[in-house]
């Protein structure tokens, strides 16, 4: 297995590539700086609706989204899992990629709930608005009074009362929460307490303007608040909607979580290669433009092992990925459970390794904003907690390795 694409997938990748040189990095380090310095960094700037626009124009649009499955045909024939991934690593060069072709975290894994699990209606209401980029949603799930490691220990409940639901709790790290046109939000709570443990929670659908939803405050991450999407603490207080909003059914919430969770991993990791691959890019650049003790940068201190291993690193990286990429479309997430979990353990920590190796080439330059290379570092290193901490994700690696040998006693 070559793990090549199909020639569908090889012409979009090309697409995607000459789109990312022609349109979005000529403009990307603009577009950022007029972010940060306008009067309100949250409403996007026009200049990113144009792109959005031409993106869409030229069909550079949801590419994200799996092949059409019985009863979701009008929603488009996708791509796979495996033929995604280079355009998954290509997006992850740019920060303003993934938004651009309507691609970004957590819409997706919140589009394909809602292309897997939803109703019609549900799919009419949420579904179609996110695929046309007029709306944008966020996952609410983590929260912070309990270890979120353990999602059983989620305790912001969601009780059936008649036709109604009610839900009450505080939920932070909600991913998209700051976006002005954030306006529906993906609820995971507690309804059964008494059920088996993967059967006593619900996700709901809770539109953001709903009476007693609240933005309690936009989160940091590291010093950086990711305008204009954001990640956010929210208090959902009495909060009643309509039972039909329930995901499936009450109970399911792990289900749909699972089925989320696979995909999802495999983009933000295959994004996360590309981050790798710009940040060894940049590091050799600057290896080769700058001279110190009267030589290149390249050629002091071990530098051109480092450069050597980063490569390595990579390349071994973004073969583990395509693997799992391909063993959720031949096998689906129960053949492919633990290089989803391994996937998730290696890439984060190899991109902060790499990330981390170019910013020591570009020296103080590269803790400003003047490079790419600092907010690289942060997304690298909060993709080690997000879906999971590295500690969860070895944990499952470990019992599905050692379940091998106790089935041959």
């Amino acid at each position: 297995m070559g793990f090549e694409p199909s020639a569908r997938a090889q012409e979009l990748i090309e697409r995607v590539m000459s789109f990312l040189e022609t349109e979005i990095e000529p403009v990307e380090a603009e577009l950022h700086a007029a972010t940060k310095n306008a009067a309100d960094p949250w409403q996007p700037q026009p200049a990113f609706k144009d792109l959005q626009a031409k993106a869409r124009e030229q069909g550079l649009w949801n590419l994200f989204l799996p092949s059409a499955e019985p009863g979701n045909e009008q929603y488009g024939e996708g791509l796979s899992n495996l033929d995604y991934a280079p355009i998954a690593e290509l997006t992850g060069r740019s920060f303003l990629a993934p938004y651009v072709f309507n691609c970004n975290a957590p819409d997706t894994g919140n589009m394909e709930v809602l292309l897997r699990y939803g109703t019609a209606e549900q799919k009419k209401r949420w579904l179609e608005p996110l695929l046309d980029g007029a709306i944008r949603s966020a996952f609410c799930m983590t929260e912070p009074d309990v270890a979120s490691s353990d999602a059983t220990n989620m305790a912001a409940t969601a009780i059936p009362d008649g036709d109604e639901v009610v839900i009450n709790g505080r939920k932070w790290w909600s991913t998209g929460i700051g976006h002005p046109d954030c306006e529906l939000l993906i609820f995971m709570g507690l309804t059964d307490p008494d059920a088996h443990r993967y059967a006593r929670h619900t996700m709901v659908l809770v539109p953001r303007d709903t009476p007693g939803v609240k933005v309690e405050r936009l989160l940091p991450a590291m010093h950086r608040y990711d305008e204009p999407h954001g990640h956010g603490e929210v208090s959902f207080t009495d909060v009643r909607v309509p039972a039909e909003n329930i995901l499936v059914g009450p109970g399911r919430a792990f289900e749909i979580a699972q089925g989320r969770l696979g995909p999802g991993r495999v983009h933000h990791c295959m994004r996360l290669i590309g981050l790798a691959e710009h940040s060894l890019e940049l590091a050799v650049r600057r290896g080769l433009s700058r001279t110190a003790f009267g030589k290149p940068l390249v050629n002091l201190g071990g530098n051109r092992e480092r450069i050597a291993d980063a490569r390595i690193a990579i390349n071994q990286a973004r073969l583990l990925v395509l693997q799992t990429a391909h063993l959720l479309d031949t096998e689906g997430l129960a053949g492919a459970l633990s290089e989803v979990s391994q996937i998730k353990v290696a890439v984060p920590r190899m991109a902060q390794d790499v990330i981390d190796m170019a910013i020591q080439l570009h020296g103080g330059g590269g803790l400003s904003d003047d490079f790419p290379l600092a907010a690289a570092w942060t997304g690298a290193r909060a993709l080690r907690l997000a879906d999971g901490p590295d500690e969860v994700h070895r944990g499952v690696v470990a019992r599905i390795e050692l379940a091998k040998y106790k089935e041959s006693e």
